[in-house]
């Protein structure tokens, strides 16, 4: 695992090319990423569960490299003061590490807790033990659910725009009729989930199950489906509009009487997916 963490910050730093400090930056930030994933492993995590948790709860790489001297920064340029920019940089990455541990302390044990109709907005759930909780027609906004136990919750009715949910258990969870604008899933399994009604624009879906789903009847736009399990997903009669299926798995999921824009139809019958009775708007 410890060679896949680094192959996540080598991926995270490559747009920024070679600088000084690169070195130094990524051998502190592995370690801080390996600790995080053995503690969440301790906390009876899997692998995959830690991993997603731990990578997303990294940060933005924008954000480090605006805190470091502009003469490090400079790919080629050595700085003019070794001690003030040694200073920094223990700096950069002490807040980084910081920010990397500040949901650890989100977790919370809300089991079967009644917050319907709630403001929650930019709530930190991480790590929450939320197995049927009631978040009914809660005002979610922004809100973060990283390795969320969310089993049999409802979130009927709620404004989840900018949600977001990594390496959470989503399984008999309802969303039926939330507003999901902007939300992201991502590693999480939807295993019984009730979509019914539910606002999907801009919606992502990275790396996760949706075995089974249903987006029956349903209007999507700008949703994409990355890397997802889409097995006997069935998006009957659903309306489709510039959604996205890069590196999933389509040929079994079901398309009847599904309407779609051109790009969209002819993504999929590329990927092999049945088209017979899809609709091309």
């Amino acid at each position: 695992m410890e060679e896949r963490l680094n192959q996540f910050l080598i991926s995270a730093f490559a747009p920024y090319g070679d600088f000084p400090s690169k070195s130094d930056i990524t051998k502190e930030l592995l370690s801080n990423l390996v600790e995080k994933f053995n503690d969440l492993k301790s906390q009876g995590k899997s692998d995959e569960e830690a991993y997603a948790a731990t990578t997303e709860s990294f940060g933005d790489v924008a954000e480090i490299m605006e805190h470091l001297p502009h003469a490090q920064a400079a790919s080629g340029t050595e700085p003019e003061n070794n001690a003030s920019v040694g200073k920094t940089l223990r700096q950069v990455l002490k807040q980084a590490k910081a920010q990397m541990w500040t949901s650890k302390f989100a977790a919370v044990n809300l089991q079967q807790a009644d917050l319907g109709g709630s403001d929650l907005s930019k709530t930190d759930f991480s790590y929450s033990a939320l197995t049927g909780a009631d978040f009914s027609n809660s005002d979610l906004t922004g809100a973060a659910f990283r390795a969320a136990a969310l089993k049999g919750a409802t979130f009927e009715g709620a404004n989840l725009t900018g949600a977001v949910f990594a390496g959470s258990d989503m399984q008999d969870v309802n969303l039926s009729g939330a507003n999901l604008t902007g939300a992201k899933f991502k590693a999480s399994a939807f295993k019984g989930v009730d979509f019914a009604r539910a606002v999907l624009n801009k919606t992502h879906f990275h790396q996760s199950d949706l075995t089974g789903a249903s987006f029956e009847g349903l209007e999507l736009s700008s949703v994409e489906f990355k890397g997802a399990s889409l097995k006997n997903t069935s998006f009957k009669n659903a309306t489709l509009h510039d959604v996205s299926f890069h590196h999933s798995d389509v040929k079994h999921a079901v398309f009847d009487g599904t309407k779609m824009d051109k790009v969209t139809y002819a993504l999929l019958k590329g990927a092999k997916a049945t088209m017979d009775n899809a609709i091309v708007l």
